[in-house]
C-alpha cells in the first residue's frame, strides 16, 4: 500500500494541473484520499467541466458518472474510468430497447405529447439521450421536485425511470395521491395487478387498462437501487428502541415504507448536511450507503452517528487503489486506457436533458 501511495502521488505530480479525480461518496477512504474533488455524481461531473486546465478526467465511480462526465465536459476533456465493470444494476434495468418499447405502445393508446419522461441521473447516456429527444429531462434526486414541477407544467403525466422509489417517494412529497401512481410492468403478466398499482405490455392490449391509464399521473418504470431497498421498516423500528432520542434519515431510493417511518430523507448531498447540521452530542442514524456512513463517523466526531444497516455498493467498492495507480501512470505515459467515449448524437441529445435539469 506505501508503494501505491508514492507511485499515485508521482504519477500525480506529474501530470499535476492536467489531472483531476473525482471521487463519489460511497467509494472507500483509500480511494478518497486521492480525490481532487469529492461530491454525487452530477456535482462532479459539473465540477471537473470548470477546471479549465484540466485535460484528464478520472471518475472513481460507476460507469454511468463517468459517461455524465464526458457529455458534460469540454471538447478538450477526456474522461477516463479505473475499472469498466463498475457498473450500476440499478440503471441497466432501465436499457433503451424496453424503454423505447414502452414508449410506442403508449402513443398507441394516450396522447404521448402529454406525456414527459423524467430520467434520474443514475441511467445510461443512451437513455438520458432519450429525454433530451422527448421533451423531458434529468434529475436527481435532490432537484425531482422540482424537475416534477417543470413536468407537469408541460405535459399530464410524466414517465419516471429508472428507480420505482425515488419517483414514489416524490410523487408523495407533491401530494400526488396513490391510486394516481401506477407501475409500467416490463414483462407481460397473466394475473390481474391491483386496480391502479400496475399497467403491463398485456393490459396495454386489452380494454381494462384505459381506465387506470386515464386517472394516472406518474408512470413508474419497475427498477430498484438494491443497496437502499435492502433496509427495511423494521431496521428503523429496532434503531429507534436502540436509541430513543435518535434522527433517522434515509437516502429517498429506499423503499415508502421506510422513508415514512424514518424522520427525514434526502440525498446524498442533503445526508451530508443533515449531519453536520445536527448538533453535538446528538445520534443520527442514517440509511444509506456504509462507505459514507464510516466517513460520516469520521468527520463527526462530536455527534454518534451509526449505520441504519450495513449495505455495500459492490460495483463502487471494485475500484481500487491499484486501478488508480495503473490509470494515472499511464496518463502520465501518455497512454489513453479505459477512455469513456460517447457518440456525438447521444451527447447533443443527453445534454439538452441535463441543461433542462439545470433550469429548474
Amino acid at each position: 500500500e506505501d508503494e501505491l501511495h508514492r507511485r499515485i502521488s508521482v504519477a500525480k505530480s506529474k501530470l499535476g494541473r492536467k489531472l483531476v479525480i473525482l471521487g463519489h461518496h460511497y467509494q472507500r477512504e483509500e480511494v478518497i484520499k486521492f480525490a481532487d474533488f469529492l461530491g454525487d455524481s452530477y456535482g462532479l461531473s459539473k465540477i471537473a467541466s470548470e477546471q479549465k486546465e484540466a485535460d484528464f478526467i478520472v471518475f472513481c465511480g460507476v460507469h454511468f458518472m463517468a459517461e455524465a462526465a464526458k457529455i458534460l465536459a469540454r471538447p478538450n476533456q477526456r474522461v477516463f474510468h479505473p475499472d469498466l465493470t463498475a457498473g450500476c444494476p440499478m440503471a441497466d434495468m432501465a436499457e433503451l430497447d424496453d424503454v423505447e418499447t414502452a414508449w410506442i405502445e403508449l402513443a398507441k393508446i394516450t396522447d404521448i405529447k402529454k406525456v414527459i419522461p423524467i430520467a434520474y441521473m443514475n441511467t445510461t447516456a443512451e437513455l438520458k439521450a432519450f429525454c433530451g429527444a422527448n421533451g423531458g429531462l434529468i434529475c436527481t434526486s435532490s432537484n425531482a421536485q422540482s424537475a416534477f414541477d417543470w413536468a407537469f407544467a408541460r405535459g399530464e403525466k410524466i414517465f419516471f425511470f429508472p428507480d420505482e422509489h425515488l419517483g414514489r417517494n416524490t410523487a408523495r412529497k407533491k401530494g400526488i395521491e396513490r391510486e394516481k401512481i401506477s407501475i409500467w410492468n416490463n414483462v407481460a403478466c397473466h394475473c390481474e395487478p391491483e386496480k391502479g398499482e400496475a399497467i403491463s405490455r398485456t393490459q396495454l392490449n386489452s380494454e381494462d387498462c384505459f381506465a387506470p391509464l386515464a386517472m394516472t399521473k406518474i408512470l413508474l418504470w419497475p427498477g430498484f437501487c438494491h443497496v437502499h431497498t435492502y433496509f427495511t421498516a423494521m431496521h428503523v423500528k429496532e434503531a429507534r428502541k436502540k436509541y430513543p432520542d435518535c434522527k433517522i434519515i434515509v437516502h429517498p431510493e429506499c423503499r415508502e415504507d421506510v422513508v415514512l417511518a424514518s424522520d427525514e430523507n434526502a440525498s446524498t448531498e442533503g445526508i451530508c448536511k443533515f449531519v453536520a447540521a445536527a448538533p453535538q452530542g446528538a445520534t443520527i442514524v442514517v440509511g444509506t450507503e456504509i462507505n459514507l456512513v464510516s466517513r460520516l463517523v469520521h468527520e463527526n466526531p462530536d455527534k454518534n452517528v451509526v449505520p441504519l444497516a450495513r449495505s455495500l455498493c459492490p460495483n463502487m467498492f471494485k475500484i481500487s487503489l491499484q486501478d488508480i495507480c495503473w490509470m494515472v501512470e499511464s496518463l502520465a505515459k501518455g497512454e489513453y486506457v479505459n477512455e469513456v467515449i460517447v457518440p456525438n448524437d447521444v451527447s447533443k441529445s443527453a445534454r439538452i436533458a441535463l441543461d433542462r435539469m439545470l433550469t429548474v
